[in-house]
Formats: C-alpha cells, structure tokens, sequence
C-alpha cells in the first residue's frame, strides 16, 4: 500500500461542489469513481485540502489516497485523467509517507477571486468572473485591504451556517491586481473560514464602490457579526489558487 499525493484543477461550473453529496455530481464524486474503475470495483477513498463549494473552482487543491497498485508514479496522471471528465484534471502525483495529510499538513492557501469590470456581458467570462458593471476606486479597496491583513477574529467574514468555533485566522497577503477588464484579488493566509474569500470580496468591492469608508474594516472585525460585512460575491470567481506545504 502506498499514499498518493496528486495535484488537481477542476472547472466548478457544472459540479455540486467538491464533497461528496447524495444524488449529486461533484469533484470528489468523480475521483473515486476513476480510482474504483482504475482498481477494478474497489472503492478508494480520497481527502482533500478543503471543500469548494458549487461553481468554485480550483488551479491547485491536493488530494491524497492509498493505492496498492503497483503503477510507476510517472503513469498515474496518464491513467486517471483518462478515466475522469475533462473538467477535471490530474496535474501531477507523488508519493509521500504513510502519516502524510492535505488537509493538517498544509501551511497555508492562496485564493484568487476574478472580477470583470465592464457593463457588457462576455459570455465567455459568464462561468470564471463576477461581472461588476460599476465604477471601482482602486485605492480604496486597497487601503481596506491593508487593515484585513493581520491575526484577527474574522466571524464577521464567516458564514453564520458554519459550525467551527474558532474563527482566528492569519490573513498573511491581500494583492488587487488590475488587467485590463479584469481586477484581481489575491489573498494568502494560513487557512480560511467557510465563505471567508467570498465575502471578503464582496466588502472590498462595496468598499471600492462608495458604499463603504475604507477605514470602517476594523470596525467591521471588532462587532464579529457576519451582518457587519459586505455582500458574498458569487462563487463563479472564486479559484483555490494553491495549497503551501
């Protein structure tokens, strides 16, 4: 037996969701039904670094099982991305310790959350951006930014349907890059609460509208009350950028 460690990219558009979920079609759903194929009927179960939810997408969630076939390491990207469908993707595997795990090994994630600023629809972005039709103040969505970066109690940007009780993270970055019709967030921290990216992205941009003071962010973490943040941007522009081992 031997634990495997496989970097995966999957467009979230027409899954669930990443976790397993009855009579639904999701990312995880479709690994474990390429690695029974691939082990001939026995079921394999794989972990994750995180759940994204539905329309999320990711360039760099991990994954890890435990196999014992005896393929070459070199040929398990080849045989499963021939079983799995072409919105996921196998993008490289190793193996590592039997005590190795993606989700308590990690040191720390980084998402990116896509925004098309134009009042014109790209049907060609519809799936992989937030449209946003209204004029942005770029430097005031950046000036909130710096007062998010820190340790801090972030149940203001939490859902209020999660169940984890400490809710202190480690926003270690947050960069707003601007290309073209595109703005960029980048946020890196040691890890994230349910929601967190998304509504995180959904201040700043109130912010960058007018309708918040880009000084209110302390504030805003001091009531630790989701009612005190902004809006949960849509997931279609959402990516888990990469897992920091």
């Amino acid at each position: 037996m031997q634990r495997l460690k496989c970097n995966i990219t999957y467009d979230g558009t027409h899954f669930a969701g990443y976790q397993v979920q009855p009579g639904k079609r999701t990312v995880q759903g479709e690994l474990e039904r390429a690695l029974k194929k691939l082990h001939k009927g026995e079921d394999i179960k794989v972990t994750a670094s995180g759940r994204t939810d539905a329309g999320v997408h990711a360039r760099g969630q991990v994954i890890h099982f435990d196999s014992p076939l005896n393929i070459p390491i070199e040929k398990w990207e080849i045989a499963l991305n021939s079983l799995l469908p072409d919105e996921v993707a196998i993008v490289g595997a190793e193996t590592v310790p039997d005590d190795f795990h993606v989700r308590f090994d990690a040191k720390g994630k980084e998402y990116r959350y896509f925004v098309h600023r134009s009042s014109r629809r790209d049907p060609f972005k519809r799936h992989y951006a937030y449209q946003y039709p209204y004029p942005l103040n770029t430097d005031a969505i950046k000036q909130a930014a710096a007062d998010l970066i820190g340790t801090h109690d972030f149940t203001s940007f939490c859902s209020a349907k999660t169940e984890v009780e400490d809710k202190v993270r480690e926003l270690q970055e947050i960069e707003v890059q601007e290309k073209e019709d595109m703005l960029i967030f980048r946020f890196r921290g040691t890890g994230f609460l349910y929601n967190m990216v998304r509504i995180l992205a959904g201040t700043l941009l109130e912010v960058g509208s007018g309708e918040r003071d880009p000084d209110s962010m302390p504030s805003v973490l001091k009531e630790k009350n989701r009612s005190a943040a902004g809006k949960t941007a849509p997931p279609q522009g959402l990516y888990l950028w990469k897992v920091f081992y």
